[in-house]
């Protein structure tokens, strides 16, 4: 079954996601990271992208952003993607591609899902295995929106609303972000997030859905229509 043309709404947060071709590994040393976060920060300036929470993993990579413009995604991951893989085949003398076709997303209900998505991203690395505690893995948002500590790796992150409300004053909201992550992702969220990020679906309340589909013209939901198969993430 061809994919359905992506939800595009600026200013609507998408959770992205871009993995490498098999599963393959894209990041293999920290120039590697260090590369990739450049060029993402470089382009998302350049198309309007306002990137709320990020986690790069060795074979694949999540995003939790906001678009200014109908074609600031796109924009953004044509740039990172065209220089990235130029990078990388020098670097380690390869042909080829190296991404799994293009990138998927899902068009995001800040109201209900955009608090879990930032947990389910920062929380990547622990479910992978590969860190006790969000904090313990240096590429990711968590740093920025747990303690707001600054550097190369955190300096761009945008605070979204959502987080805003947490709590009025800094420390206090630091605080009500950190204490989200007490508890894991509920299974249930876990799976509607992979189900709607894999499938192209709307991620949200029924209203939202219906709200999507007015603006953008094709289904919100998989009611009526064929089942694609599922990729984790």
């Amino acid at each position: 079954m061809a994919r359905l043309p992506r939800y595009v709404l600026p200013g609507q947060p998408q959770h992205i996601i871009q993995r490498g071709n098999n599963r393959q590994v894209i990041f293999s040393d920290s120039a590697d990271f260090e590369f990739f976060r450049d060029a993402m920060v470089s382009a998302a300036e350049q198309h309007g992208l306002a990137i709320h929470a990020y986690v790069w993993m060795s074979n694949h990579i999540h995003l939790l952003a906001t678009p200014e413009h109908e074609q600031s995604i796109s924009k953004v991951f044509q740039s990172v993607g065209r220089k990235y893989v130029q990078y990388f085949n020098f670097k380690y003398q390869r042909t080829g591609t190296l991404w799994e076709g293009r990138y998927r997303a899902t068009v995001v209900d800040s109201e209900t899902y955009f608090m879990t998505l930032m947990r389910y991203i920062e929380l990547n690395p622990v479910r992978a295995g590969i860190a006790a505690h969000p904090r313990d893995y240096l590429w990711s948002s968590f740093v920025r929106n747990a303690y707001d500590e600054r550097g190369p790796n955190a300096d761009w992150v945008t605070p979204h609303d959502q987080y805003l409300r947490l709590a009025r004053g800094a420390e206090k909201r630091l605080s009500a972000y950190r204490s989200l992550f007490k508890a894991a992702v509920a299974r249930n969220d876990l799976a509607q997030i992979r189900d709607c990020t894999n499938k192209g679906w709307a991620l949200g309340s029924e209203k939202f859905k219906a709200m999507v589909e007015k603006l953008s013209d094709r289904p919100a939901s998989s009611k009526g229509v064929g089942r694609p198969r599922i990729v984790e993430a």
